[in-house]
């Protein structure tokens, strides 16, 4: 008897999820030899001194299996980076986690907390992981806007969102994709906000080191009743130039650590050994974070500088690494056709924000990504002069 080969077919748990923007931008980027400013990476390398010191964790043997919660070393140099930075000590041994970068850590905190029927809320335009994550732990996406083009929070709105079946908020700052930083007075709203709630509060932190004019990262490590029902998220493949690396962290209190651990270790379990040893070592310098700000500052500065000759109007970028214009001066296209069409018709790619919000929101906004050699930059800005 001959068995006719079957595949089951899949209810999928996504239906909504295809290509993302990113995939499409850089692909239509390369079709074009376009310079690619729209996906979030750099195209310089990292430090030499950090190869090293993982080179030398793999030729010392440390190659096996590392303890669940990352390796000790690492998560003692993350607590005291936190206690230095924002005066908050946590204990590397119950409340630090490495993760296999930021979106596995943002995925295991929702599935730790989020049950069937649970609300979050998500602020747009948000990194396209959140919405996803929340429906694959069941929950239910509360979406509130941030205000149109400034893209400032709005409290009221905010706590309008919040009802009995809240269970988290996920806040990013340095903000992706608008470039905004929240201020202590943000922070503080919201710490008053949540107050008398039990609702859990993901601070997705990891352009912490990425702020400019001589502000201050507000992390959520900063204050006390956020620190409290916080899962603080950042990120060691952003601050070192290493995204391909994926390698993250979750600084929480215990008992939400606990939680947090249990799915991690049915999740990824551990993450790269070597890597994370090399990565305690050359934490070792504090300089080599606390250079971010005016490292990036001095490319945002010659990006921006470039982009005043043309018609954009420049939206301000207070940190991470991202740029984003209003095209209304430039085109009557939508934010897509335009990424589309500055992609094939001057070479230069961009990312439409319209793509970070669910109902597609068209505010004619372009974020474009200056975290690129200077000379790259210079020769986006050279066919961006056509404009």
């Amino acid at each position: 008897m001959t068995i006719a080969p079957r595949t089951p077919q899949i209810q999928s748990k996504l239906p909504k999820v295809g290509t993302t923007i990113f995939t499409v931008m850089s692909a239509l980027a390369a079709e074009k030899n376009a310079v690619n400013l729209g996906q979030g990476f750099p195209d310089f390398a990292c430090d030499p001194l950090l190869v090293d010191a993982v080179d030398q964790a793999m030729r010392e043997g440390l190659n096996q299996y590392p303890p669940m919660a990352g390796v000790l070393p690492l998560r003692e140099a993350v607590a005291a980076k936190i206690e230095a930075l924002h005066g908050k000590r946590y204990s590397a041994a119950d409340e630090i986690t490495i993760t296999a970068g930021a979106t596995q850590a943002i995925l295991t905190a929702i599935l730790a907390i989020v049950r069937p029927g649970d609300e979050v809320i998500v602020l747009e335009p948000c990194y396209d992981s959140y919405i996803p994550n929340i429906e694959l732990a069941g929950g239910s996406v509360v979406r509130v806007p941030l205000v149109p083009h400034s893209f400032r929070p709005d409290f009221d709105k905010i706590a309008a969102a919040i009802t009995p079946r809240t269970r988290a908020i996920l806040v990013n700052s340095p903000h992706n994709p608008s470039a905004t930083i929240w201020s202590a007075e943000d922070m503080r709203k919201l710490e008053e906000l949540l107050a008398p709630t039990d609702v859990f509060l993901i601070s997705d932190e990891v352009y912490e080191h990425m702020v400019y004019d001589g502000r201050a990262h507000e992390s959520a490590a900063r204050f006390p009743g956020l620190a409290a029902r916080a899962f603080v998220v950042s990120s060691f493949g952003k601050t070192y130039h290493v995204t391909g690396w994926k390698v993250g962290v979750v600084a929480a209190p215990a008992a939400l650590t606990a939680e947090f651990r249990k799915v991690h270790q049915f999740n990824v379990f551990t993450v790269n050994t070597p890597v994370q040893h090399g990565l305690a070592r050359y934490m070792a310098e504090p300089q080599r974070y606390l250079g971010l700000p005016a490292f990036y500052q001095a490319k945002r500065d010659l990006f921006r500088a470039g982009l005043a000759g043309t018609r954009f109007e420049l939206l301000p970028s207070e940190g991470s690494f991202f740029q984003c214009v209003d095209i209304s001066a430039v085109s009557d296209l939508p934010e897509a056709e335009f990424c589309q069409w500055l992609t094939t018709e001057i070479g230069v790619a961009a990312i439409p924000l319209s793509a970070f919000y669910a109902d597609n929101f068209d505010q004619r906004v372009v974020r474009f990504c200056y975290a690129k050699e200077d000379a790259t930059l210079r020769t986006a800005l050279d066919r961006l002069a056509r404009l």
